[in-house]
């Protein structure tokens, strides 16, 4: 079993339209004590970004009805920042260089190492623990 990446549980969404991958995503998040939902179009991750608050978005790019990248980049203005982190097959500088420029804290190429997101997470539980002291 994983040791929880922070002492508060991250809000995570999860954006792949791939089931197997949204399963397995899912179930890592939360054997590591996050709180996770999970969207498997844009339209589904646009809805849930108005409807609830989100501290990390993991999104592919290549998504049925869009792109990870005009997902991030439409999040709605009265939110907060997300600490969001691209995965995806897409792994040329250009595409790694376009995740950056919208927002993305990282871009991780498909197959990505456990141990690469869980240090990505703990840095945006460390960035989310010194919020809320704020």
């Amino acid at each position: 079993m994983n040791t929880p990446v922070a002492s508060t549980p991250l809000r995570i969404l999860v954006v792949e339209n791939h089931a197997d991958t949204v399963q397995w995503l899912k179930l890592f998040l939360e054997d590591l004590g996050h709180v996770v939902g999970a969207a498997r179009t844009a339209a589904e991750a646009h809805a849930a970004l108005k409807a609830e608050d989100w501290d990390v978005l993991i999104s592919d790019i290549g998504l049925p009805d869009g792109t990870g990248w005009d997902l991030l980049q439409q999040q709605p203005p009265n939110k907060r920042p997300l600490f969001a982190i691209a995965i995806s097959g897409f792994g040329m500088n250009s595409d790694t260089g376009r995740s950056l420029a919208v927002g993305f804290r990282q871009h991780l190429l498909k197959p990505f190492k456990t141990e690469e997101l869980e240090k990505l997470l703990r840095q945006a539980a460390s960035e989310h623990e010194r919020a809320i002291k704020k």
